[in-house]
């Protein structure tokens, strides 16, 4: 998947199609990189990083933290970690501080459901993923907006 510079749309159909839409987007993510996931409840945002995990070969199962705001899933194949939060029950940036994401931003991939508006100071590199459902609400359209000089466009 190519996210220099534009933002990049896709449409999934299916849960497995979402799954697999993570896995390609899995590619392009290293140790470092922060995902923001954003979308309305039952848009797919866990399915996607369900991909994600599968592309990144990381010890899972991966659900919804809702509860428990964070998970840390290790590689089991020698590359980064993933780090998984659900801040939609984080009050604000406050509570997000607590979390301590910071620590972990630079040795992991890490992504945040609920996070717009909260987890962006944590890097200037980024990538803001949308998750909408279509106007009948069969597919879901994800939005991948690349934010950042790891994302700009090359010269």
């Amino acid at each position: 998947m190519e996210l220099r510079g534009e933002p990049v749309r896709r449409v999934a159909a299916t849960a497995d199609e979402m799954r697999a839409l993570g896995a390609e987007l899995a590619g392009a993510l290293r140790a470092g990189d922060l995902v923001v996931l954003s979308g309305p409840l039952g848009a797919g945002k866990t399915t996607l990083v369900q991909g994600i995990a599968e592309g990144l070969k990381v010890r899972g199962p991966i659900t919804s933290p809702t509860f428990v705001i964070a998970r840390v899933h290790p590689s089991l194949a020698g590359g980064p970690p993933l780090v998984h939060v659900d801040a939609y029950r984080l009050g604000g940036e406050l509570e997000v501080d607590d979390l301590d994401l910071d620590a972990a931003v630079e040795d992991s991939v890490t992504v945040v459901e609920w996070g717009e508006g909260l987890v962006e100071g944590l890097a200037e590199d980024r990538l803001e993923v949308a998750v909408e459902r279509d106007a009948e609400g069969e597919e879901r359209v994800v939005t991948i907006r690349p934010v950042g000089h790891r994302w700009a466009a090359p010269a």
